[in-house]
C-alpha cells in the first residue's frame, strides 16, 4: 500500500473529536478539491510502499484502540478493504474518511464511514456516488465542508433530500479562512438544522505550528 504517514494525535473532526487516535494516511486521491489541507497526500509521489502487516506493526506501537484510515482517498487503494477488516479483527474501532465517490460496498459494516460529500466550492460537487446512500448506517457520519452560502444551501438541500434518517451524525464544517464559523453557526440556527457545527480541533490546538 502507498502510505503518506502514520501518526498518533488527537482526533480533530467527526463526533470522535478530542479522542486520542492513530491515523493511517494513505497516499493518492481521485479528486482535486480547491481547499484541500493535505496536498502532500494527493499523489503517491514520496509515499512509503508498505504491506498491510507492516502497517499493523506500526499501529500497534501507538497506545490507542481508535484508528482512522484517511488520505488522500483511501478507497482508491484496493487493499484498504482488507486493511480495515484486519484492524477490526484486532479489536480496533475503525473510522474511515472517504469522499464517497468510490463504491463502498466492499467495506466491513463495522467500519465507521465519515463521508465528505463535496459542495460546489470544492470543484467536485456531484462526485458522490448516489448508490452509496444505501450503505450509510446510523453509526456513519456525513460531512459537508462549506465555503460560502451557496455551499451551505447545497449541503442543506442534499441532507434534506437524501440523508433523512439514515444517520443523525451530520457535520457542517466551515472552510478556513473563507467562512467565519460564527456565520455558519448563524445560518444553522436560523434554519433550525439538526446538524453539528464541526471545527477542526487540531488546527486550534497546534495553530502556531500550522498543523
Amino acid at each position: 500500500m502507498q502510505v503518506s504517514e502514520i501518526f498518533f494525535s488527537i482526533q480533530g473532526e467527526s463526533t470522535y473529536v478530542g479522542m486520542p487516535c492513530a491515523f493511517i494516511r494513505l497516499a493518492g486521491c481521485n479528486l482535486e478539491c480547491g481547499w484541500c489541507d493535505t496536498d502532500y497526500a494527493k499523489s503517491v509521489e514520496g509515499a512509503s510502499d508498505m504491506s498491510i502487516d507492516e502497517i499493523l506493526v506500526e499501529v500497534k506501537k501507538l497506545n490507542t484502540k481508535l484508528v482512522e484510515v484517511t488520505g488522500g482517498e483511501p478507497m482508491v487503494q484496493a487493499d484498504t478493504v482488507e486493511l480495515t477488516a484486519l484492524l477490526l479483527d484486532e479489536g480496533y474501532e475503525v473510522l474511515m474518511e472517504t469522499n464517497g465517490s468510490v463504491d463502498m460496498s466492499p467495506l466491513d459494516d463495522r467500519v465507521v464511514k465519515v463521508i465528505d460529500i463535496k459542495c460546489p466550492m470544492s470543484g467536485h460537487d456531484g462526485s458522490f456516488r448516489m448508490d452509496n446512500l444505501g450503505l450509510i448506517n446510523e453509526r456513519d457520519e456525513v460531512k459537508f465542508v462549506i465555503g460560502d452560502e451557496a455551499d451551505y444551501e447545497y449541503a442543506k438541500r442534499f441532507m434534506e433530500e437524501n440523508i433523512q434518517d439514515r444517520t443523525l451524525n451530520v457535520l457542517f464544517a466551515p472552510v478556513r479562512p473563507d467562512l467565519t464559523p460564527s456565520v455558519l453557526a448563524d445560518w444553522i440556527l436560523r434554519d433550525g438544522l439538526h446538524v453539528r457545527l464541526q471545527l477542526q480541533l487540531h488546527s486550534y490546538i497546534w495553530e502556531e505550528e500550522g498543523k
